[in-house]
């Protein structure tokens, strides 16, 4: 069978947008019935619905993020930072909050409880992504234990981990990762798949049945190119979609390791810029905010969504709205990916 992929490129006028006024909607979950969520900096989730109606369903409702202006360092390394989502088995969010450094549950009127800040007796770190398996165990990631995250964006660093918890125990599993950021499973949850941004790939590694993690390679190119790698997700067909945070790229990489563009929303000579200071070690936040597009400024995440999991919804830092477009290939259909 042909892929699907292979020469389909996004077009911008294929590109529409739903919700509005935002806040660095990182992760988004899609139910069966269209309604949206997405992670918000105001501390909770924004809910969309599929008529459109929209309201904030906040923990705490904190406004630094707007009170921060134009100060980026305020309003990235400071304050609550909802970031990865999942469902637990009961409809209520998991929250990897990249802010308060800490795993989070949160209920659909705003309760809150944290269920991981420590682990083996230390801070855990800057947690990135959470997400929940056929069993009921939840994969958490930590980027980094350095605060400010931003002076971890270099070459050399793998300080990033990853924790399984099971029955309520929980273990890191696998550590040693270029800044960890999403990471998903394949359709027989035989293999986990690692977003390492620092390193610029994606790994995986294969899952035993007590979840310890073995055999770690390198899934496609050993380099991802310009940007860096963030959320992924799998389509039906194997394709491995990848945001390429800071360049806005949208790519993928088939089941036989090749990459693919599929969109490109890029500012060439900030991309550049970023890359050198990157490579110098001297990346700011500055030079980081010039560094991207228009459509969904610094691309974090993809979401298949909508009756056929053939609608993908993008995440981004700085966008205040959900973009979204039809793709040629449906989502791997996982049902605990979303709410049972």
């Amino acid at each position: 069978m042909d892929n699907p992929l292979r020469g389909w490129r996004l077009e911008r006028d294929q590109i529409k947008t739903v919700g509005r006024e935002l806040r660095r909607p990182e992760c988004i979950l899609a139910e069966p019935d269209g309604s949206l969520w997405a992670a918000d900096a105001r501390g909770g989730v924004s809910y969309i619905a599929h008529s459109g109606e929209q309201r904030l369903i906040a923990q705490r409702r904190s406004g630094h993020f707007d009170q921060a202006g134009d100060d980026l360092h305020a309003r990235y390394m400071h304050g609550t930072l909802p970031n990865g989502l999942a469902f637990d088995r009961d409809g209520n969010f998991l929250i990897s909050n990249f802010g308060t450094d800490a795993l989070e549950r949160m209920d659909r009127r705003g309760n809150t409880t944290v269920l991981l800040d420590r682990i083996d007796g230390q801070p855990i770190g800057k947690v990135n992504f959470v997400l929940r398996d056929s069993r009921d165990r939840i994969w958490l990631t930590v980027s980094t234990r350095v605060n400010p995250w931003v002076s971890a964006m270099r070459p050399g660093l793998r300080d990033g981990y990853i924790v399984l918890i099971d029955g309520g125990h929980a273990r890191i599993v696998a550590d040693g990762f270029a800044f960890t950021n999403e990471i998903r499973l394949d359709a027989r949850e035989e293999w986990l798949y690692i977003a390492e941004t620092t390193g610029k790939r994606i790994s995986r590694m294969r899952v035993a049945a007590d979840g310890s993690l073995h055999d770690r390679e390198t899934f496609g190119p050993e380099h991802l190119g310009t940007g860096f790698p963030d959320g992924i997700a799998f389509d039906a067909f194997g394709n491995l979609w990848v945001a390429m945070v800071m360049s806005d790229r949208l790519a993928a990489i088939t089941p036989q390791g090749e990459l693919l563009t599929l969109f490109d929303d890029g500012n060439a000579q900030a991309t550049a810029e970023l890359e050198r200071h990157f490579a110098q070690s001297s990346l700011t936040t500055g030079i980081m905010a010039r560094a991207r597009g228009d459509v969904a400024p610094w691309l974090a995440s993809i979401t298949f969504g909508g009756p056929d999991l053939r609608t993908v919804y993008l995440g981004s830092l700085m966008g205040d709205t959900l973009p979204y477009f039809t793709a040629p290939v449906a989502g791997l259909p996982m049902a605990h990916w979303r709410r049972a």
